[in-house]
C-alpha cells in the first residue's frame, strides 16, 4: 500500500506537469518511480500512461497540430523505439540512467546560458532528433529531451509546441506499445499497477491542461529550461542510488 501511495503521489504530480507544459511525465515519473521500483515495471506502465493523457491533451490543442512538419521527426523515432527496446532489455538500466541525466542536464544547462545551435536545414534536422527520442522512448520512456530541447532551441510559440510535442509523443506512444506487447514488456504486474495508478494521472493532467492555457509564453520557456534540468539532475541522482 505504502508502494502505491507514493507512486500515486508521483503519478498525479508528473500528469500536472504533463498537462501545463505538455511534457516532463516521464522526465519526473522514470528517476521518481525508479527509486521504488524496476525500470522494466516503471517504462511500460508509463507509455500506456503517455497514451492516455497524451490523447487528453491533443483533443484540446488539436487546431494547432501540423503533422507534416514534423513526419521525419515521426519516422525517426518509430524506426529507433525496437532498438531502443532491446537496449532495455539487455542493458543496465542504472548506466541508461546516468547516461541519459548527463546529457540532458547538459543540454539544458547550455540552453539556459543562451547557447543555441542554428540548422540550416531544420527539416532534415529532425532526423537525428527523432532517432536519438526513439531510442529512448524504448530504452528509459524518455523520448522528449532531445525534441524539447530541439523545439525550444527553434524559439517555437506556447501553443505550436504544445501541439507539436503532444501529437509526436501519441503517434510515438502507439507504435512503443505494440513494440513492447510483442517483446512481452506488457505483463500482468504492468496492467495490475497501471489501473491502481490511473485515476491519480487522470485528475493530474485535466488540472494541468486547465493551469496551463494561463502560463504565459515567457514563463513558459523559463519553465521549460528549468524542468529539463531538475529532471536531468534526478535521472542521474537515480542512477547511482
Amino acid at each position: 500500500m505504502l508502494l502505491i501511495l507514493i507512486g500515486i503521489i508521483i503519478i498525479f504530480t508528473a500528469g500536472m506537469i504533463q498537462g501545463i507544459t505538455s511534457f516532463g511525465f516521464s522526465l519526473l515519473a522514470v528517476p521518481l518511480l525508479g527509486i521504488i521500483m524496476p525500470l522494466k515495471l516503471i517504462v511500460p506502465i508509463l507509455v500506456i500512461f503517455s497514451l492516455i493523457m497524451n490523447s487528453m491533451i491533443l483533443y484540446k490543442v488539436r487546431e494547432y497540430v501540423n503533422l507534416k512538419k514534423i513526419i521525419l521527426l515521426i519516422i525517426s523515432a518509430i524506426i529507433a523505439t525496437p532498438i531502443g527496446a532491446n537496449i532495455l532489455m539487455n542493458f543496465d538500466e542504472n548506466l541508461l540512467k546516468i547516461g541519459v541525466g548527463i546529457i540532458v542536464t547538459i543540454s539544458a544547462i547550455a540552453f539556459y546560458l543562451g547557447y543555441k545551435v542554428k540548422f540550416k536545414n531544420e527539416k532534415l534536422a529532425y532526423i537525428p532528433v527523432g532517432i536519438l527520442s526513439g531510442l529512448l522512448n524504448g530504452s528509459v520512456s524518455l523520448s522528449g529531451p532531445p525534441v524539447i530541447i530541439f523545439l525550444t532551441n527553434q524559439g517555437v510559440g506556447k501553443q505550436i509546441f504544445r501541439s507539436a510535442l503532444t501529437a509526436y509523443f501519441w503517434i510515438l506512444n502507439i507504435m512503443t506499445i505494440f513494440t513492447f506487447i510483442y517483446k512481452g514488456l506488457i505483463t500482468e504486474e504492468v496492467i495490475k499497477y497501471s489501473v491502481y495508478l490511473l485515476p491519480s494521472l487522470i485528475i493530474g493532467v485535466t488540472l494541468g491542461i486547465r493551469l496551463g492555457d494561463k502560463v504565459k509564453e515567457e514563463v513558459f520557456e523559463k519553465l521549460t529550461v528549468v524542468l529539463i534540468i531538475f529532471m536531468g539532475i534526478l535521472s542521474i541522482i537515480s542512477g547511482v542510488r
